[in-house]
């Protein structure tokens, strides 16, 4: 039991960054109906971003500033006007196809122009163990859930509670109605792009730590993410959140009581299930469609 409880422990941190990366998925959809295949690769590029900019001699507090602003600027405003903009008229297919494109173009350039190899990544946490009722917990697992639910918390906040928040769900429920409203509906899907920018970096630096920084690290973490999105519902950024812990928790006992090989193929079985009996998602609504 003890055992159980320490890889409960243990996949809550996973899922609730899981939980982020899939947020992304879930605010891109709803506010312009975009699919983002590259959303791992859009964690991966921050992590090396980091590592460059402390590789330079910057701390990691404005590594982290400059980070952010680079990939608002890059994996925001770029691949909105660059990728999403001029492929959007024509259906939702040429825009996967653009970002599957994208996420090999952005491994593939990452691992000639900086390295194939693993490099360790610093952790915003301490390395420090704590007992509790015989359950070991690590420092790193403990801050990164916290932190992690904080920013998932936080951006759910902003969306209910600020006027801002609420223009962009207006835009992600009724484009046409928003603009006869008066909302700046180009403006509100820049700032939905803008947030996935944000919450990539945030996982980045949450994640690379267990992960190492590789140019293939997104790749699974981007299936997840888009595994947990679908489980808690796409439309529904509450599912996201849902969706990546249930993924998290459930990964690490298949690793242990069944075999480590499996491990990465829980996300997949949990999607099959769910899609089968709850198409929409779990806490996703079903949506008519006439013909």
């Amino acid at each position: 039991m003890t055992d159980f409880l320490q890889l409960l422990l243990s996949g809550l941190a996973t899922g609730a960054i899981y939980a982020l990366a899939a947020l992304g998925f879930t605010l891109l959809w709803q506010a312009s109906g975009t699919i983002n295949f590259a959303q791992g690769e859009f964690v991966m590029l921050p992590a090396f971003m980091l590592l460059g900019f402390m590789a330079l001699g910057a701390p990691m507090l404005v590594s982290f500033v400059l980070t952010l602003l680079l990939a608002v600027l890059l994996l925001g405003w770029v691949f909105k006007r660059g990728v999403v903009d001029p492929l959007f008229k024509f259906g939702m297919m040429p825009i996967v196809v653009a970002t599957i494109g994208l996420s090999i173009a952005m491994r593939n350039g990452v691992r000639a122009g900086y390295s194939a190899e693993a490099h360790p990544f610093p952790s915003l946490f301490a390395d420090k163990i704590y007992s509790i009722a015989g359950v070991t917990v690590t420092l790193q697992d403990i801050g990164t859930f916290v932190l992690a639910m904080a920013i998932v918390m936080a951006t759910q906040a902003f969306l209910a509670r600020t006027v801002t928040g609420r223009a962009m769900q207006a835009v992600a429920q009724n484009t046409e109605s928003a603009s006869v409203l008066g909302i700046n509906v180009p403006r509100m899907i820049f700032y939905t792009f803008a947030i996935n920018a944000v919450l990539a970096v945030e996982a980045a630096l949450l994640v690379t730590p267990t992960y190492l920084a590789k140019f293939d690290m997104g790749e699974s973490l981007g299936n997840k993410a888009f595994f947990a999105a679908i489980i808690g519902g796409f439309s529904n950024s509450r599912g996201a959140l849902l969706g990546g812990l249930i993924v998290g928790v459930c990964e690490n006992p298949a690793a242990a009581y069944i075999s480590p090989a499996y491990k990465d193929a829980v996300a997949l079985v949990i999607f099959m299930v769910v899609i089968l009996f709850k198409p929409q998602g779990l806490l996703g609504k079903k949506e008519e469609r006439k013909v």
